[in-house]
């Protein structure tokens, strides 16, 4: 193996420093904040924060809502039950909302003993 000349002993510890800073780059970019990809919980907000959505019932429990919503949804209408700072609201769309408080009126369960 030729000679490679004086400046042969600084390589080694010149690849042992560039391999280590190419991991403390992809570390620094792996363990960084606020670029996570797994959503956030839903935080509750005002009724009104749903977009278009309107609420039609505010039930005691979310059990209750639930009963509410599987109604609604029995009856062939798209409904969510949404948690809010108020407490859990049932809410459609606004197109579905005069055909949602009938069917509610009726009471829960009324859309499948048809």
């Amino acid at each position: 193996m030729p000679s490679w000349n004086a400046y042969s002993f600084i390589f080694g510890p010149l690849i042992g420093f560039l391999g280590l800073g190419i991991m403390i780059l992809v570390l620094k970019w792996g363990f960084r904040r606020g670029g996570s990809l797994i959503a956030r919980p839903a935080e509750p907000g005002k009724a009104t924060e749903y977009g278009l959505l309107v609420p039609i019932a505010s039930p005691n429990t979310f059990i209750e809502g639930e009963v509410l919503r599987r109604t609604l949804i029995d009856a062939g209408i798209k409904a969510n039950l949404a948690n809010t700072n108020d407490g859990p609201r049932v809410m459609v769309w606004p197109k579905d909302e005069k055909a949602a408080r009938q069917i509610l009126s009726r009471g829960p369960g009324a859309s499948r003993a048809r």
